[in-house]
């Protein structure tokens, strides 16, 4: 568990489940840095597991939170379809219990979903309104949650993201690193069109519309979408990746594209996932900074902070 911004017993708590992923890590980073007046409590599954409801109600009870920010999640594409059981316990039941709780405490719960709910087909970006048929377990899980948790509490919120990436944790910029000073040429997949998200951005702006929240701003539940600005292929998103490292003195490997059928794996991933925002933009008065600036920042504080390629996993993959 972590808490910020220590605050006398009266002040709001903004409870973020889910503390010991990308997005979690970003919001408990975030959370030391937030002007909000509201103490930011982020929890990791070994202090709440949103799929055990009593275990839910037990930090209710302790935290009392004022708003919730559910960014746990089972993100394993490829294990879920052959653990697909597990997905939705921890994608559709936890979301479904968190939305219970916080229906009971007449609270907002904003709840994160992912573009993976979309069947991939077209070339126009997805609105929140576009019909929706998962291609993966995955997928199927998380809208199973969407739906568990508008089902459940009418005041939440459904923020659907993409390729998030962070300087935590297992991402496709980290695996690129890793790949990259293991092989000398890597083959990426040049086919799946979709939008990176900068975890940090991401927190940032949930942070910034639950603070909105606790001072009374009107804004109207539903689903929305984020993502960083821009659309790019998994090939261009590695040759941005591997043309900032070489500034840095990471090494660069020779990039060949290959097609998705080129590169089998458990799961179908949809081709076209690119997600369109301005809705979300126009609803919260946001500005989102585009993918590059963002992939820039992320690749900075790795140079800064003296990051290193490590050893490759069973689980790596050029393909998330």
């Amino acid at each position: 568990m972590i808490r910020m911004n220590a605050a006398r017993d009266s002040t709001p708590v903004i409870l973020v489940f889910g503390g010991g992923g990308q997005l979690g890590r970003a919001l408990a980073e975030s959370g030391q840095s937030s002007s909000t007046e509201a103490v930011v409590v982020v929890l990791e599954r070994s202090a709440a597991d949103i799929t055990n409801a009593d275990d839910v109600m037990r930090v209710f009870e302790k935290f009392r939170p004022a708003v919730v920010i559910n960014a746990a999640a089972y993100t394993a594409v490829d294990a879920a379809e052959s653990h697909e059981a597990m997905a939705f316990r921890s994608n559709a039941m936890g979301p479904h219990n968190l939305a219970l709780a916080c229906a009971g405490a007449h609270i907002p719960l904003l709840h994160v979903s992912t573009d993976y709910v979309f069947p991939g087909t077209g070339e126009v970006p997805w609105s929140p309104a576009d019909p929706i048929a998962p291609v993966n377990a995955y997928g199927r899980s998380k809208l199973a949650g969407e739906w568990a948790v508008q089902a459940a509490h009418r005041h939440s919120y459904i923020f659907r993201t993409s390729w998030v990436f962070s300087p935590w944790g297992n991402n496709f910029v980290k695996s690129m690193l890793r790949l990259g000073a293991a092989r000398a040429e890597l083959a990426i997949v040049n086919d799946q069109h979709g939008c990176p998200t900068y975890a940090l951005d991401l927190a940032a702006t949930l942070l910034k519309i639950a603070a909105g929240l606790l001072q009374g701003q009107s804004f109207t539940p539903g689903i929305y979408h984020f993502s960083n600005t821009g659309a790019t292929t998994w090939f261009d998103f590695a040759n941005a990746v591997f043309e900032i490292a070489a500034r840095s003195g990471y090494v660069r490997p020779r990039l060949r594209p290959i097609t998705t059928a080129e590169y089998p794996s458990p799961a179908a991933r949809p081709q076209w996932s690119v997600l369109d925002c301005r809705a979300t933009i126009r609803h919260f008065g946001l500005t989102i900074p585009a993918w590059r600036d963002a992939l820039q920042r992320c690749m900075d504080r790795l140079a800064k902070e003296g990051y290193k390629s490590s050893p490759l996993t069973n689980s790596e993959s050029l393909n998330h």
